[in-house]
């Protein structure tokens, strides 16, 4: 018989050339990520416009996110997005969680039914006119809530809290019943208590989708006041439609303070979201 290694604790492991190879590896992509974010801080804080790559803003001015912050043409749209984002991820952790809960109960009759006729959804789509026509009847067309109808319901994290909801011990349903707890009680007092993995990762993905869609108001939108803060970026960048402001800022100060109000709350929120996040998804994917 071969004989097991014995470990011996506190002791360190001896690092091999796959090890150091890594090592490398990951602080090269770790440059190639961190670089560029760096280069777009510091030229949002430097008054003057400049190409190279600085280490700390030449000529330090904060009149680019004052800028954003003062003018309706910018502060509008961030508003708009900080609104919908909000409201979109509340609507969709609840009919998220509500769905994922309504079809883990195997009694409920059409249960299978309702099931596949989601699925479907995830496969096929009625295009793109049809979808514009029931918009426009239910009169979401030039409408900033659009963002919150259309992300309302995602069938993907619908059958992820299905899944994780699924992995929630049978025994701790009966307990409750045994004890008189209606299904409502059961499921604010037992299942969500115990879904705050699932919540945080779901939320987060309702999050990042709402804050980032730039598509949905490039077709159905066309009143200025009701874009987001995405599309207004685009537009400000791509199209030269920079706004008057009373602060002397130059256009690249302008644009790089813009893109660090439109990526940074998700790089606060990713590093204290993460652990969550992975939980949250490993545990609703993957079923035992």
């Amino acid at each position: 018989m071969a004989k097991e290694k014995v470990v011996v604790p506190g002791k360190k492991k001896k690092l091999t050339l796959f090890d150091y190879i890594l090592y490398v590896v990951f602080a090269i992509l770790s440059l190639i990520i961190i670089v560029p974010i760096w280069k777009v801080l510091i030229d949002s804080f430097n008054a003057v416009g400049v190409y190279k790559f600085q280490l700390w803003p030449s000529d330090p001015t904060f009149a680019g996110y004052l800028t954003i912050f003062s003018t309706a043409k910018l502060f509008r749209p961030f508003v708009n997005s900080v609104v919908t984002t909000i409201i979109g991820t509340l609507l969709g952790l609840v009919m998220s969680t509500l769905g994922g809960y309504v079809l883990n109960q195997y009694e409920m009759p059409g249960r299978n039914i309702i099931s596949y006729f989601l699925l479907f959804t995830m496969i096929f789509s009625g295009g793109m006119i049809p979808e514009y026509l029931v918009m426009k009847r239910l009169g979401l067309v030039d409408n900033m809530w659009i963002l919150v109808v259309k992300h309302g319901m995602n069938v993907y994290n619908l059958v992820l809290m299905k899944n994780f909801f699924e992995g929630i011990p049978g025994t701790l349903y009966e307990a409750a019943k045994l004890d008189g707890c209606t299904p409502m009680q059961i499921f604010y007092k037992i299942v969500l208590p115990l879904s705050k993995a699932a919540l945080a990762s779901i939320g987060l993905m309702f999050a990042v989708t709402i804050w980032n869609d730039y598509s949905t108001v490039q077709i159905y939108i066309t009143n200025p006041t009701q874009v987001n803060f995405q599309y207004q970026l685009r537009v400000m960048i791509m199209d030269g439609d920079t706004p008057t402001t009373a602060y002397k800022v130059s256009q690249n100060t302008l644009y790089y303070a813009s893109i660090v109000c439109a990526i940074l709350p998700f790089m606060v929120a990713y590093p204290f979201l993460q652990d969550y996040f992975v939980q949250g998804v490993n545990v609703g994917a993957v079923k035992e």
